[in-house]
């Protein structure tokens, strides 16, 4: 009995102990609750990092904060997208210029490859519909978008759409296909009900990668090879409108990428090589603000509150934090070599960073806005995703 007992207060002081072990690990690293949030039994988390050059995709577990596994994927994985309805991931891998390329349909709740859908020469991107029943392929080397019935696994139509297409960008009504002609200096609006091409509208230098306003109203289209963002009216039903040209809206040099706040109500420009974020609003295309940002600004990433925009400088080793309520840049973290594109954690703690030099992914804490750790990638990681579940 005694023996019993004293194994039972031994335990107890074991647990004790470990319990103030962690409470000293958490004081010495500056961790809070709000930093790692206690998740149900059945959550799960992953972000998904595409690593153009090793053909792989890297996963990693944001419950645990660690390294899950890699997984072989297509020749040249370029972009991914995570299903709205789905536990499931897409990666566009691009192949090679005398091959077509594929999607990858990761199984996320096993995180492995359970099909593969063939496309047409150099896929770039993928935009899937809210429904997640559709998804939408610029293949930049066909100069169509691909139409795929995710469901189904397979290519349900094949789109025109200008000359050498970058980025296919779906409206939230499903309604409107907004297309980015980068050699042809132009943008194509097509009715994504019919396939029908709506509109074209010429004068957007290497045009990229389209954003489109939570009402599907308005699109934002960079113009990466000149200093403008094209802004489009997109066709209303009610009151009737066709698509039209509302603006070129002059900004920086070389804008490479659009983040759209969560609310629509502006629009922050990474002006690549003049190291500098224009904002725009979006009701009356107008330039409202440009901040000095860091050394080659690439993506940008808006919280969900609106209140902060994050920016990866890809010549640099920083990540930007800038205020939108203040209209100032906070302050920058280090991380690997050249921050190229941004994800958010479901719960919105940490924010991910793709370092295309150094081959990793950085997990930053936004509580504190400062460097949690790295994780180890492939070749020239790029494209990120996240993707948040429960198992039944």
């Amino acid at each position: 009995m005694s023996d019993a007992g004293g194994g039972g207060r031994l335990a107890e002081g074991q647990r004790g102990l470990l319990a103030g072990l962690l409470l000293a690990m958490l004081a010495l690293g500056g961790c809070t609750q709000s930093d790692f949030p206690v998740y149900p039994a059945n959550y799960r988390e992953y972000i998904y990092v595409t690593n153009h050059q090793s053909g792989t995709v890297t996963v990693i577990d944001v419950v645990n904060v660690r390294l899950d596994r890699d997984l072989a994927v297509g020749q040249n994985p370029a972009a991914v997208a995570a299903s709205p309805t789905r536990n499931e991931v897409y990666v566009v891998n691009e192949g090679t210029p005398w091959s077509s390329g594929s999607i990858s349909v990761i199984d996320a709740e096993r995180n492995a490859v359970a099909a593969t859908i063939p496309l047409h020469r150099q896929p770039t991107s993928i935009s899937v519909s809210a429904d997640g029943k559709l998804a939408y392929v610029a293949n930049s080397g066909s100069n169509t978008v691909s139409v795929i019935d995710l469901p189904a696994r397979r290519e349900v139509a094949q789109i025109a759409a200008g000359t050498d297409p970058v980025a296919a960008r779906i409206s939230p009504d499903g309604d409107s296909l907004v297309v980015g002609d980068r050699a042809g200096d132009a943008v194509t609006v097509i009715d994504a009900r019919t396939g029908r091409t709506r509109a074209v509208f010429d004068g957007c230098p290497g045009a990229g990668r389209p954003v489109i306003l939570p009402d599907s109203s308005k699109a934002f289209v960079p113009c990466t090879e000149g200093h403008a963002v094209m802004a489009i009216a997109l066709a209303q039903e009610h009151p009737a409108q066709s698509d039209r040209l509302e603006a070129l809206i002059d900004v920086g040099r070389n804008p490479a990428n659009l983040a759209l706040k969560p609310d629509g109500g502006e629009v922050f420009v990474s002006n690549s090589l003049s190291d500098s974020t224009s904002e725009l609003e979006t009701d009356a295309d107008d330039v409202i603000g440009a901040t000095l940002m860091g050394a080659g600004p690439v993506f940008g990433l808006v919280s969900r509150d609106n209140s902060t925009l994050y920016v990866a400088n890809d010549r640099s080793q920083y990540v930007s934090e800038y205020s939108i309520d203040d209209g100032q840049r906070m302050a920058s973290v280090g991380v690997g070599d050249g921050p190229s594109a941004l994800a958010f954690s479901a719960y919105g703690h940490l924010l991910f960073a793709t370092d295309s030099r150094s081959g990793d992914v950085a997990v930053i804490r936004l509580s504190s806005f400062s460097l949690f750790t790295l994780i180890p990638a492939g070749r020239d990681p790029d494209a990120i995703a996240d993707k948040a579940f429960r198992v039944r």
